[in-house]
């Protein structure tokens, strides 16, 4: 059985350089004991949040939520241990005593992916962060104290508003593609946006003066989250490290002449020196 989780930290490490790069050099950062527990979370992260992108409808989305929903509960039919990720991700609540709960919320909140009706507000766009982005940035920190409460509860949530959200406004225009509007409605009430205008890539001053408004919300969040990181010990930090992009996404966010136009993938080596920088020096 050990070999057979070793080939399955091997395929989460391999699920995270293609699909998710920050976390993925996050893990290679991390402290040696508590990469395989790491690589299970995030992988599993990637797992559900790519549900909209193998199914062609909701309702298979659903049913392959469910499916994690069983396994994460121990409900699920048939040999479960097979899919690498959900064998990972078994063992690592198992050897952690990581809560069960945050991983069926989690589960909960990715329901909306499937859909397209637009965020409603700011304050559901942080509960829905605070679900996915937050919850699992707690659960690598207890992974780091190995399955005890570090208590930064609080930096975790302020962190992991700031990293999705600058995540989310990062991913606007391939999201306005695909017909997917997560930018809270009321913010862009506010400034006489609709669905169409984002969806369709007509821009206008309102699109600008609610995209500003969204990034003042996700500085505000990282630095009320570095101020609430300065007193934990080095190695929990390392549940922290991409809040090290923020600061510098955003800065490039400001400065796009046009906020629905895809810009380049930001370059490798910037990522991974910025990740670098924040483990030695801290946040």
């Amino acid at each position: 059985m050990d070999h057979d989780l070793d080939a399955a930290t091997s395929h989460c490490l391999s699920l995270l350089r293609e699909h998710d790069r920050d976390r993925y050099w996050s893990v290679l950062l991390a402290p040696a004991s508590a990469r395989g527990g790491l690589a299970a979370l995030y992988a599993f992260s990637v797992e559900i949040a790519r549900v909209r992108e193998a199914v062609s409808a909701p309702m298979p989305g659903e049913i392959r939520l469910q499916w994690w929903r069983d396994a994460i509960a121990g409900e699920a039919r048939g040999d479960v241990d097979a899919h690498p990720v959900a064998l990972a991700i078994r063992r690592t609540i198992e050897a952690f005593s990581l809560p069960r709960q945050a991983f069926l919320d989690m589960i909960d909140a990715r329901v909306f992916d499937l859909y397209d009706d637009p965020m409603p507000s700011l304050p559901d766009l942080e509960g829905y962060l605070g679900e996915t982005s937050s919850a699992l940035m707690r659960l690598a920190g207890l992974v780091l104290a190995g399955g005890t409460d570090p208590g930064f509860a609080d930096a975790a949530g302020h962190a992991g508003l700031a990293y999705g959200l600058t995540g989310l406004l990062r991913a606007l225009p391939w999201h306005a593609r695909d017909g997917r509007l997560v930018l809270p409605k009321d913010v862009l009430d506010r400034y006489g946006v609709t669905r169409d205008d984002i969806v369709r890539g007509r821009g206008g001053p309102g699109v600008v003066q609610s995209l500003a408004v969204l990034r003042a919300v996700a500085r505000d969040q990282d630095r009320q989250a570095r101020a609430l990181l300065k007193p934990l010990p080095k190695p929990l930090r390392a549940a922290f490290l991409p809040l090290a992009l923020v600061p510098a996404d955003l800065a490039e966010l400001d400065a796009a002449a046009d906020p629905l136009a895809v810009t380049p993938e930001r370059p490798a080596w910037k990522a991974i020196w910025r990740l670098w920088r924040a483990r030695q020096s801290g946040f």
